[in-house]
């Protein structure tokens, strides 16, 4: 009898499609990264420093053009002089003084100005800008004056910055005019014309203070404060300066100069 073998079925293979998984927006795309240049801007060329013989030419210059330069703050004495420079913090001198030729007279000593009260001086200083917090310290530096000082201005520079409303420019700016002495009051336009030109680089008015102290002459320091603020003010302005009219052009340092 014939052995009989039974074959077990074969099962078919079959294949099971996996489910397409779908991938994240961030996975599906391969996103290449930008690569940014860094532009590295060449360095400004160091300038040249002023010689000394350059500096006291500069002065020279200055000096035979306008032998006596005034400050364009109106006043009547050294006490006028410290509330015009208190009332000029970012304010023009042009404003000031319109202001100050009515107040002045009727109030030129501090107790003069106590009497007419803060109130009716801010109505004089209304034209100009943070004129009520001017007006306060107008009147509390007067205060201090008298009790402190017997009405009279004081002569030291810790003295004046202590006043209300008067900081280093200020104090320079009355030791200079009122009273004679060599100080350097470094304002917008003294910055620009130091830094500008290279004549006394510095990050703030204090470095450029120095510097100029410390290169001008001293035969020239009484007036150097005024000279350097009028050639700021109507030759080296600062957004068009006025090179073609410069006293100093060929000293000037500065790279976008126009030469004459």
């Amino acid at each position: 009898m014939p052995k009989i073998i039974r074959q077990r079925p074969v099962r078919a293979k079959t294949s099971v499609a996996k489910a397409a998984v779908p991938k994240t927006a961030a996975k599906a795309k391969i996103v290449k990264a930008k690569v940014v240049k860094k532009v590295v801007k060449p360095k400004a060329p160091r300038l040249k420093r002023w010689a000394a013989a350059e500096i006291h030419e500069a002065f020279s210059r200055f000096q035979k053009a306008n032998p006596e330069p005034k400050g364009e703050l109106e006043h009547l004495n050294p006490y006028t002089l410290l509330v015009a420079v208190v009332l000029s913090a970012q304010a023009t001198d042009a404003g000031v003084n319109k202001a100050t030729r009515a107040l002045f007279p009727i109030a030129d000593t501090p107790q003069k100005m106590i009497d007419l009260g803060e109130e009716a001086v801010r109505d004089y200083i209304r034209t100009i800008g943070l004129y009520r917090t001017k007006a306060r310290n107008v009147i509390a530096l007067s205060e201090k004056l008298i009790r402190d000082f017997g009405g009279v201005v004081p002569r030291t520079r810790a003295e004046l910055e202590a006043l209300p409303g008067a900081g280093r420019k200020t104090a320079n700016v009355v030791l200079n005019m009122a009273f004679g002495e060599h100080t350097m009051a470094v304002d917008t336009h003294v910055f620009r014309v130091g830094n500008r030109t290279n004549m006394a680089p510095g990050k703030n008015v204090l470095e450029v203070e120095l510097e100029l102290e410390r290169v001008i002459p001293s035969e020239f320091m009484l007036h150097a404060h005024h000279w350097l603020i009028l050639h700021g003010r109507y030759t080296c302005l600062a957004r068009k300066p006025r090179c073609e009219v410069c006293l100093i052009n060929d000293l000037c340092r500065w790279p976008e100069k126009t030469v004459v």
